[in-house]
């Protein structure tokens, strides 16, 4: 019964998916392309803007190009940099009084999906004033329009600027949890790859299988389309392609603007058809230890799918096909199998740890009930997992 209630309330999401004001960001895309932002903030009739940021890249000087820009065009700016790895409600509500005590007119995010998934917090609250986060926890909470958003990403794998989630920690409850609305799909992305040529490794690394856990999850779910599917094949395509070159040659720019539009490309298919069970135990292990999502993903993506089994196996050969992993000769079975394997393969080639050495046994009950709570019943998984399942998931990762 509980498999056919989340079956049902899935089936009546991706028919409600095709009723919701669905937008794509405007894209200004190209080496050098961030240089063309402030004419375009000015164009919209923005006096004031907000900057949500990091530490990290305002002490890099990678914004000087952008606030140069601002000052050339007499645009007015704000900076809150205090953001950090899986953002938190404090730092959502330190950043929306900056802007309302600067009478800000829109926003900027700068970063990587932290950044973003800040700013998009303050456009909520702004949006719903007398709303606090986790009063818009889960589906379409938000349902009015957010101040002008513009998304420039640093890195290549969480694809938040073509997203409508906005995924937020709780530190005193150790959540982690999503706001998924239309209307926090940004308004305008900027895809600069020179933005991401001085990427650390594990950056690299990590936030390309983000966006490959995003394609394989939107794949392999109930409620993808058409559409979704190609998108989903062409980002695979790309990764597999682009990221071993990107984190070994971080100079490629070719290599750098390819992981850009295959985060782009994962990031509109599973705003449309979702993530999964992936998902769901990743954002546990955040929630309780601050693991990094990309890092997350990308240890917890070749367990969950052998944990499907053969479900999944048609689909994964698809993927296996479009990743160049398989033989034309190879049956599903082990074109499938193929393709775990070069995930693994990929990992370790990029010194992605097979396991976490984070969880406490204790843990593993509340986390493994969180998961399952995230993930049902609105994920379209290709398996629906019940408790003991994350718990077996669980114990598989940790080292």
């Amino acid at each position: 019964m509980y498999t056919l209630y989340c079956r049902s309330f899935q089936r009546v999401m991706k028919v409600t998916s095709f009723f919701l004001p669905w937008r794509e960001p405007k894209i200004v895309e190209g080496e050098n392309s961030l240089a063309k932002l402030p004419t375009l903030i000015k164009r919209e009739g923005i006096h004031t803007i907000l900057i949500v940021t990091d530490k990290g890249i305002t002490a890099t000087g990678l914004m000087d190009v952008l606030l140069n820009g601002l000052r050339n065009e007499r645009v007015d700016f704000i900076i809150y940099d205090k953001t950090e790895p899986n953002p938190t409600i404090d730092h959502i509500e330190e950043a929306l009084q900056l802007y309302k005590t600067n009478q800000c007119q829109g926003i900027i995010a700068f970063g990587g999906g932290s950044p973003i998934d800040c700013a998009k917090g303050v456009g909520a609250r702004l949006a719903r004033p007398n709303k606090t986060i986790p009063q818009m926890k889960g589906i379409l909470k938000v349902n009015k329009k957010i101040p002008p958003l513009f998304a420039v990403p640093t890195t290549a794998g969480t694809g938040s600027e073509a997203t409508l989630a906005c995924v937020v920690s709780n530190r005193e409850t150790h959540e982690k949890y999503a706001l998924m609305d239309t209307a926090l799909i940004p308004h305008f992305a900027v895809l600069d790859p020179l933005l991401t040529v001085k990427l650390p490794k594990h950056i690299t690394s990590t936030t390309g299988m983000d966006a490959l856990t995003h394609a394989v999850e939107a794949y392999i779910g109930k409620s993808n389309t058409k559409q979704t599917k190609q998108w989903s094949i062409d980002a695979v395509k790309l990764i597999f392609e682009n990221l071993s070159e990107a984190y070994s040659n971080g100079e490629n720019i070719a290599a750098r603007t390819n992981m850009q539009k295959a985060a782009y490309l994962a990031g509109k298919a599973f705003t449309r058809a979702y993530v999964g069970n992936v998902h769901a135990i990743a954002h546990t292990l955040s929630g309780f230890y601050n693991v990094p999502h990309g890092l997350a993903n990308a240890v917890i993506l070749p367990y969950v799918l052998d944990f499907y089994g053969p479900c999944i196996h048609e689909p994964l050969a698809e993927l296996a096909e479009a990743a160049g992993v398989c033989e034309p000769s190879d049956s599903t079975t082990v074109k499938a199998t193929k393709f775990i394997q070069a995930i693994k393969d990929l990992n370790e080639k990029m010194e992605i740890p097979p396991k976490v050495d984070c969880i406490l046994d204790s843990d593993i009950p509340l986390m493994a009930k969180r998961a399952a709570q995230e993930a049902n019943p609105l994920y379209p998984v290709p398996m629906i997992f019940r408790n003991e399942d994350m718990e077996k998931l669980l114990r598989m990762i940790r080292a």
